[in-house]
């Protein structure tokens, strides 16, 4: 049985960890506001909703949105604009509400009653690797039934439980699994 890859990239091969990937998807697919934070008026739907109801407030808050309810009101009133910093702290808190919120939702889309989701698992890139030192790798496909760890793990932002959730699904590749721990890209519809 493969173990993880200790010196990715060693011999020029060009890829980025499926987990990584895997949130990026989930990123998509949970959606969000597509202005940037930069812009008032995506700092501002940020806001908005951010402080919708008692529990966004409380989960922003949660989140890292640790600003007195004066500054608050301020930038909402558009009396003041956040600093650089406070855009950050908007994005992260957004970010994590957004995904808490959207979780349960993409966890029944994705669990689709038992049946699972097909995945598509594109190879990493070897254009660079030379000849002796080149794997041979295929596009592969891969039905996860059960995505309550990985979603939790993202939901979460918890890096590490997500990897662990990503590899004990890939696992099911049989031998061949470590060879996708790194990919070019991951493909899955909800």
């Amino acid at each position: 049985m493969p173990e993880r890859t200790r010196e990715f990239g060693k011999f020029g091969a060009r890829g980025v960890k499926g987990h990584e990937l895997v949130a990026r998807r989930l990123d998509e697919l949970a959606g969000g506001i597509a202005t940037p934070v930069t812009a008032r008026r995506g700092w501002m739907a940020r806001l908005h909703y951010l402080t919708k109801s008692a529990h966004s407030r409380r989960a922003a808050r949660d989140a890292g949105l640790t600003v007195t309810d004066r500054t608050l009101k301020a930038w909402l009133d558009e009396r003041r604009s956040p600093s650089r910093t406070s855009l950050e702290k908007i994005e992260t808190a957004y970010r994590t509400v957004r995904r808490a919120n959207v979780a349960r939702y993409l966890l029944g889309r994705l669990n689709a009653q038992g049946r699972g989701t097909r995945v598509e698992i594109h190879p990493l890139n070897q254009s660079q690797v030379s000849r002796p030192h080149q794997r041979f790798l295929e596009f592969r496909t891969l039905n996860i039934r059960h995505w309550d760890r990985i979603v939790d793990a993202w939901a979460r932002a918890d890096d590490r439980a997500l990897d662990d959730a990503w590899v004990d699904q890939i696992v099911d590749l049989g031998s061949q699994w470590g060879q996708y721990e790194y990919c070019t890209s991951i493909g899955f519809a909800a």
